[in-house]
């Protein structure tokens, strides 16, 4: 059985700064970087050189501390408004992932509770708090699993979109989780993995955490998964999301509908496995949510080759909308919410 030991952390902290893996040299190198202050942190967050909601999230955390850790202000009015300002900064790493917002908050509205005590005492409390949202994400995630895997059963082989692993996460992930947990248990639950362009999330990442895992594991590129679906090789689809909305929409890599339409017409279970942080109640629909466009050179030139005309127009969306009755059930370490999803998420809500 593996145990936390066994993982490689997306991201931790130590005594030089926060320590994270650098998600743009996988599969074939496994580095790591560290980062000492907050421009650092907004950089590789927004390079994708940390990525995926849950690590993303508290790197945003992490990011507000290294940008204060070393300050020397002793009024602590000062020291508490530079670190709002450093909350504003680490907001705009990313417009999607709603769970950034969170994290970053969470750092606000510490920094604010802890005004009245000195400089020293302000950081550690900040400190502790980034190390507390690191923790609940791995409890969190570990929910996420069981839950998830009370949906699926012994031979089954699941479809999963970019990735929610251990990579994306602190340690094995929320749409990821059900598979190592099956494995751990000794259950034959099957991956399929496609590639999720145009940056390759799936096979890079994806697909290399489950093969070290020993998960029984295929890749297939994105324009297979029907002919799987067809051929009766895929039994149900798990994937995560950067935000769900008030209703039930689901905001996740770019061609997670496509997954959604599909399965939907194949009569396959359609999944949504995250943290409840990606719940925003703010937003009523899927339409409401920014959705972030990336570089045009992520399509005309992945990885340094030239695989497009110079000139040519390019649209490149990061993320799409699938609308909630695509959506079979959504899977939080609160439970499990079925439609009506406004309904359902706003008990869940209540429930805190």
């Amino acid at each position: 059985m593996k145990t936390e030991k066994d993982f490689i952390y997306s991201i931790e902290w130590s005594e030089n700064g926060a320590i994270i893996l650098d998600q743009t040299k996988l599969p074939t190198e496994t580095v790591f970087l560290t980062v000492t202050d907050e421009k650092q942190m907004h950089h590789y967050i927004k390079t994708l050189t940390i990525r995926g909601a849950g690590a993303l999230s508290i790197g945003g955390a992490y990011g507000v501390y290294l940008g204060v850790w070393k300050s020397e202000e002793t009024d602590s009015k000062k020291f508490v408004d530079k670190v709002l300002e450093i909350c504003n900064y680490m907001d705009t790493a990313r417009p999607t992932a709603v769970k950034l917002f969170v994290m970053v908050n969470k750092i606000r509205k510490c920094a604010l509770k802890n005004a009245h005590l000195s400089v020293p005492e302000i950081k550690t409390a900040i400190l502790n708090r980034c190390h507390e949202i690191r923790q609940e994400n791995i409890d969190d995630c570990a929910k996420v699993g069981e839950f998830a895997l009370s949906l699926l059963t012994d031979g089954m082989t699941v479809l999963t979109h970019c990735n929610a692993g251990s990579y994306a996460t602190v340690i094995r992930g929320s749409a990821l989780a059900p598979f190592y947990l099956a494995k751990e248990r000794g259950m034959n639950i099957k991956a399929f993995v496609d590639e999720t362009r145009p940056l390759l999330q799936g096979s890079r990442l994806t697909a290399h955490e489950l093969q070290k895992a020993g998960v029984d594991v295929t890749l297939i590129c994105d324009n297979m998964a029907a002919y799987c679906m067809q051929q009766g090789l895929i039994d149900a689809v798990v994937v995560s999301s950067d935000r769900i909305t008030a209703n039930g929409d689901t905001i996740n890599k770019i061609g997670t509908y496509n997954v959604a339409v599909l399965a939907r017409y194949h009569n396959i279970p359609f999944y949504v496995a995250s943290t409840f942080a990606s719940v925003d109640f703010s937003m009523e629909k899927g339409s409401d949510v920014p959705i972030e466009l990336r570089p045009d050179e992520e399509i005309t030139e992945g990885f340094g080759k030239r695989t497009a005309p110079y000139g040519i127009k390019v649209y490149n969306p990061c993320f799409d909308v699938t609308p909630n009755e695509l959506i079979t059930a959504i899977i939080c370490e609160k439970g499990i919410a079925r439609p009506n999803y406004k309904e359902s998420l706003a008990k869940m809500k209540g429930e805190e």
